[in-house]
């Protein structure tokens, strides 16, 4: 979305469309959504004050800056993971295919990201755009586009494919990078979602043994009502990813971010559950969940109040603000918009064999994620958008956060490992959960453990857990009623064993059998 958004993009169209409006959310209805969420551009400006440096300077032909919310370039992120930076020659994920699946898709997506691609110096993209159920009608809302469920959808959407695809392009620029789009639009928890693993299920026919897929979406466990209900409808699903795994495809799966929050049925699914709760397909054995980081590069957060924003609405300089250097990534919790990585147990899913060995954390049940990369919205990624102007405004960069930017860039790093894999004439990972839990695999090679940090002197700038934060009527962060989870020193619910290192995470799996 290019508007003045505040997304917390864990619920369902109506959050999308309150977050156009700019209006403060919180987790709402339990739908197929996409979990990315945009810096406000009430945040950026023309020109940065010397008083007051540029956090983040966005490209031509933007141009603005804000001096409160940090940017990454692709360069920033594959420096900060351990890969070199784009160049026109770079090989990164050649021969490989990575899948995105959105509904809808971006009408726009092939020209962003030709422009992204330019923009960092890389590579031309191997782009296509898949629809199996046929192309949606796109039309620039507020009209009735044909094949789009109102304006908040359709922008919502569209971004969340132009982050996909851009920023899988950014880690693996030479794999053919597919946008698979399905209709309709997720509207009560169903049909959206039985769509997008039907188009997932044709593109397992469709591309080579070894395509990595990544799913920037969920719905939450209780969508489906009774458990006996979910576990019915997930194992029907699940066939469709065993089916992948048969021939070494590996999907990955965004962990949603509402931290442990979840919704119910009731009230059109408007009501939040009183316990914790975790979304499908991130929770399904067959599909690695990656979790959430913020990834301080160059600068370091330092927080002395927990009220976020002045009484005119503008951001409160004492909670934003922040010291040039540093180095550090800690679980994403960002409370002044009441966001954080999604993580927990699920009550649907047994413990899995792949995680017996962390049953001490897990406990009977599947635990996620699995791992984690970064998702914050203060340090987020830049994205190019240029869809639906009468909509959103004229082509910009807007800032992108969520667990939906973090699916992708590991699916592409796991790319590039494939790339390694059948240049020593080894079959693509597949089932990635069995490799990375299993007692061969160096863990403290192939992943950075992500503890407890702490920034600046407010009590919400300790970061150490995936309990939200509430923003109170007199503007003062307090802690969520539902306590989240610890991030630990190993295995945890929040950020699972850590984020990779590019190296030594494409070493131990071209190592793997």
């Amino acid at each position: 979305m290019r508007s003045s958004a505040l997304p917390a993009a864990a619920g369902a169209a109506a959050l999308v469309a309150a977050a156009l409006l700019g209006t403060p959310v919180a987790a709402t209805v339990a739908t197929v959504t996409p979990f990315a969420a945009q810096a406000p551009e009430s945040a950026f400006t023309d020109a940065a004050s010397a008083a007051d440096p540029a956090a983040c300077t966005r490209p031509a032909p933007d141009n603005r800056v804000s001096t409160t919310i940090h940017c990454y370039r692709p360069d920033d992120i594959r420096a900060f993971y351990g890969l070199p930076p784009l160049t026109p020659a770079t090989n990164d994920g050649a021969g490989q295919t990575i899948v995105l699946a959105d509904s809808y898709g971006s009408p726009t997506a092939a020209a962003d990201l030709a422009f992204f691609a330019q923009t960092f110096n890389g590579p031309t993209p191997d782009f296509e755009a898949y629809f199996p159920f046929g192309e949606p009608g796109y039309k620039d809302p507020p009209g009735n586009g044909a094949g789009q469920s109102g304006p908040a959808s359709a922008a919502g959407w569209a971004g969340e494919a132009n982050l996909d695809v851009q920023w899988a392009y950014a880690i693996a620029p030479k794999a053919h990078i597919v946008l698979l789009g399905t209709t309709p639009a997720e509207t009560q928890g169903v049909q959206g979602l039985t769509n997008l693993i039907k188009g997932i299920d044709k593109a397992i026919d469709r591309y080579p043994a070894g395509t990595v897929f990544s799913m920037s979406f969920g719905t939450d466990e209780t969508a489906f009502g009774s458990t006996s209900a979910a576990k019915q409808a997930f194992a029907r699903f699940d066939q469709t990813f065993a089916r992948g795994q048969a021939k070494h495809d590996t999907f990955f799966s965004s962990a949603g971010d509402n931290g442990s929050t979840g919704v119910t049925r009731a009230q059109h699914q408007t009501a939040t559950a009183d316990v914790p709760a975790v979304s499908y397909p991130n929770v399904s054995p067959y599909v690695t969940s990656v979790g959430g980081t913020q990834v301080q590069s160059g600068w370091t957060w330092n927080p002395t109040t927990d009220v976020p924003f002045n009484a005119d609405g503008s951001r409160s300089t004492a909670y934003f603000g922040w010291t040039q250097g540093g180095s550090s990534e800690a679980v994403w919790n960002e409370g002044w918009e009441s966001i954080g990585t999604g993580g927990g147990v699920s009550s649907v899913y047994g413990r899995p064999a792949f995680q017996d060995a962390v049953a001490g954390v897990v406990g009977t049940h599947r635990g996620v994620p699995d791992l984690a990369w970064n998702a914050a919205v203060n340090g987020g990624v830049l994205v190019y958008s240029s869809y639906f102007p009468r909509a959103v405004g004229a082509p910009l960069w807007g800032v992108y956060g969520g667990t939906s930017a973090s699916s992708p860039q590991v699916a592409a790093l796991t790319a590039i490992a494939n790339q390694q894999r059948a240049g020593a004439g080894k079959a693509g990972i597949g089932d990635l959960n069995s490799v990375i839990y299993g007692s061969g695999f160096n863990r403290s090679t192939a992943f950075s453990d992500i503890v407890p940090q702490t920034y600046g002197t407010a009590a919400s700038g300790v970061l150490a857990s995936n309990r939200m934060w509430d923003l109170g009527a007199d503007g003062t962060l307090t802690p969520d009623a539902i306590p989240g989870y610890a991030t630990t020193t190993g295995y945890d619910l929040t950020t699972g064993w850590g984020s990779p290192k590019a190296a030594g995470y494409l070493a131990q799996l071209l190592a793997a059998k």
